[in-house]
Parts: C-alpha cells; sequence; structure tokens
C-alpha cells in the first residue's frame, strides 16, 4: 500500500511563507510524476505543481513565480515551498503521486492565508 502523508500547512498572514512537505511510503521513482494539487471551498481541485522522475516542473500560472516544487529522491519526500501567499492561496494542498493509469492522493493539509 502506498500512503502518502502532507505535512506543513497552518495559517500565514498574506505575504507570507510555507513549505509544505509530502513524505511517500516507497521510492518516488516508481511514479512518473509527483504533484501538488489544491481545492478550496466550493471549488474543484485543481493543479498547484508538477514534477516528473526527470524532474521537469510545471506551475499553474497563478502561482508561476512564487512556488517552488521539488524533491529529495533519498528521502522520497515532494516538498513545495510557498512564497508571497495571498488569500485566494488558501485551500486543501494534496500531494498526488502519478503512475499511469492510477494516481495516488494524500489526505491533504490545511493551508490558511490571512489578509
Amino acid at each position: 500500500q502506498v500512503l502518502l502523508v502532507e505535512s506543513g500547512g497552518g495559517l500565514v498572514q498574506a505575504g507570507g511563507s510555507l513549505r509544505l512537505s509530502c513524505a511517500v511510503s516507497t521510492s518516488i521513482f516508481s511514479f512518473n510524476a509527483m504533484g501538488w494539487y489544491r481545492q478550496a471551498p466550493g471549488k474543484q481541485r485543481e493543479l498547484v505543481a508538477t514534477i516528473t522522475r526527470g524532474g521537469t516542473t510545471n506551475y499553474a500560472d497563478s502561482v508561476k513565480g512564487r512556488f517552488t516544487i521539488s524533491k529529495d529522491n533519498a528521502k522520497n519526500t515532494v516538498y513545495l515551498q510557498m512564497n508571497s501567499l495571498k488569500p485566494e492561496d488558501t485551500a486543501v494542498y494534496y500531494c498526488n503521486a502519478k503512475m499511469l493509469t492510477f494516481d495516488y492522493w494524500g489526505q491533504g493539509t490545511q493551508v490558511t492565508v490571512s489578509s
């Protein structure tokens, strides 16, 4: 069974920073890509950032230049550094591990940005 455990969420003022971590119970080389998604109340889950096995990154336009996704293969951990946070970044953030035909998800971590 593959487990993804997010941590690092919390309450922060606008303009502040947080770093999310996603610890994976197996080698992250097993997956084609790892990613972060978020879901705000009343909205659909949306892509935030992804990183492929080879290290190629992709970001939603709304977070480009502010968020950085990275991974530590030795620790089987994926990170999301979030800077210049805005109230509209408030959401539950989910870690995702993508295989060809199946995705694994973490339980989510709440990020709240106050104005």
